[in-house]
C-alpha cells in the first residue's frame, strides 16, 4: 500500500471537497428543520455524491480516452482548475459563491441533491480530483485506494454536517475563515504539483 499516495490523495480531496467550509452552508440550507430531517438530508447528499464520484473514478479515464484527451493533458487542466479553486479559497470568493448558490434557489423542501450533492460536494473540482488520483495509480489496487479516500472524506463530511450547528458555534466565523485560507494554501501547492506531473509526462521537465 502506497502510504504517501494515500496521504496526498486524502489531503487533496479533503481540501477540494472542503467539509469544514460546507458545514455552515449545510446549516443555512437546513435551518429550522428537525434533527431527523437534517440527518436524512446529510446522508442522502453524501450517498448521492459518493455514487457520482465513484462513477468518475471508475470510468473517468475511459471517457477521456474516448474523446481523445490524454491523462497528462487532463492532469494539467485539473491542476489549473484546482489552483483557481485555491485562489477562491484564499480570497474567500468560494464561500461567497456557495452562499449565493444556496440563496438563489428555494431549497426549503430538500436540498440534498441540489445544491448539496451537486455541485457543492461532487463539483467539478472533486470530479477532476478523483479522475486525477485514479490515473496516478492505475489498476484495481489504485482504484480501491481512491474509493477508500473518497469514502473517508465523505464520512467526515457527513459527521460535520450532523454536528454543523455545534461546530459553527464552537469555532466561530473567524476560525472557519482562517482554516479555509490554510486549506487554500495547501491546495495551491498540490495543484502546482499536478501541473508539474503533467508536464513531466509530456517530457517538458526533467
Amino acid at each position: 500500500m502506497d502510504t504517501a499516495f494515500l496521504i496526498t490523495g486524502f489531503v487533496t480531496l479533503f481540501v477540494i471537497m472542503d467539509p469544514i467550509g460546507l458545514a455552515p452552508i449545510f446549516v443555512a440550507l437546513t435551518q429550522d428543520m428537525s434533527p431527523e430531517k437534517r440527518r436524512a438530508i446529510a446522508i442522502r447528499a453524501c450517498v448521492t455524491s459518493g455514487l457520482l464520484l465513484s462513477l468518475f473514478a471508475i470510468f473517468g479515464e475511459a471517457v477521456l480516452g474516448f474523446v481523445g484527451i490524454s491523462m497528462p493533458a487532463f492532469r494539467i487542466a485539473g491542476g489549473i482548475l484546482l489552483f483557481l479553486t485555491a485562489l477562491d479559497m484564499l480570497f474567500q470568493r468560494r464561500t461567497k459563491r456557495r452562499e449565493d448558490q444556496a440563496e438563489e434557489e428555494d431549497h426549503a423542501d430538500d436540498p440534498s441533491i441540489f445544491p448539496l450533492a451537486i455541485p457543492l460536494i461532487a463539483g467539478p473540482g472533486s470530479i477532476a480530483t478523483v479522475i486525477l488520483l485514479a490515473g496516478q495509480q492505475p489498476g484495481f489496487g489504485g482504484l480501491s485506494m481512491v474509493l477508500a479516500i473518497m469514502l473517508v472524506v465523505l464520512l467526515i463530511s457527513m459527521a460535520l454536517f450532523l454536528s454543523a450547528g455545534l461546530l459553527e458555534r464552537a469555532l466561530g466565523k473567524t476560525a472557519i475563515n482562517v482554516i479555509t485560507r490554510l486549506l487554500g494554501m495547501l491546495l495551491a501547492a498540490l495543484s502546482v504539483q499536478f501541473v508539474l506531473d503533467g508536464l513531466k509526462a509530456f517530457g517538458f521537465t526533467g
